[in-house]
């Protein structure tokens, strides 16, 4: 579903990824790793248009990427929950979720029934403030707005942070049925190591803007990994 060949990265003049070469396949979760300040985020922000690479190919379903801006990568089907949430904090939870509907065609405007049994606190909540709601509220409503443009490829960018273990857990849960429809490619920067070991099906660790380790998991020993993300 994704492929990235020598991807790199500039913030004005500092270099921030080096050569990424990355696949992410459908019905799969990869999940990026390293510590604070190594290009993660960087990456997603490459991958979703919201920061331009420098150099290097990206391929979605077989196509190749020019630069797009992020809203035409998301009408392409790139979804993109950032680390923060970003959700709008004067509109209403309904109201969030409605701006996804740019993505889609008239026909399709309208919330899922999926939606609210995967995250019933949204419907509980659909007149709320979004700026109301908990951080783990919030993280819900940001990935349900990003499901609703029905990526093929969806990017999440530390969703347990700051995030209640209750919700953590559901979280999770929703991770591992959206792998199971067969139908998007799910790439997840994750530093919470129990909880990206237990989803990944795949690897890549960066330090320093480069990929120092990478693999399915059943080639990587927990043990490599924790020490790998350690350094």
């Amino acid at each position: 579903m994704l492929e990235t060949k020598d991807l790199t990265l500039h913030y004005g003049g500092s270099q921030i990824l080096y050569g990424i070469d990355m696949e992410a396949a459908a019905g799969k979760i990869t999940c990026v790793m390293g510590t604070n300040g190594v290009g993660k985020t960087s990456l997603l922000k490459a991958l979703s248009g919201t920061h331009h690479r420098t150099a290097g190919s990206v391929l979605l379903n077989g196509e190749s990427l020019s630069k797009p801006p992020a809203h035409v990568l998301a009408h392409k089907g790139v979804g993109y929950v950032p680390q923060g949430r970003m959700i709008f904090p004067l509109l209403t939870v309904k109201e969030n979720m409605e701006t996804a509907y740019a993505c889609l065609p008239r026909s399709e405007h309208m919330v899922p029934d999926e939606i609210y049994e995967l995250f019933p606190v949204l419907k509980e909540m659909q007149n709320r403030r979004g700026g109301d709601l908990s951080g783990g509220q919030q993280q819900q409503l940001a990935i349900a707005r990003a499901m609703i443009t029905k990526p093929k490829l969806l990017l999440l960018d530390e969703p347990t942070e700051g995030i209640q273990p209750n919700i953590i857990q559901q979280i999770g849960r929703v991770i591992e049925y959206l792998r199971d429809q067969n139908t998007m490619a799910i790439v997840l920067v994750e530093q919470f190591f129990s909880f990206a070991y237990g989803l990944a099906d795949s690897f890549y660790v960066l330090n320093q803007g480069r990929v120092t380790l990478s693999g399915e998991k059943t080639d990587i020993s927990e043990d490599a990994l924790m020490a790998a993300v350690s350094v």
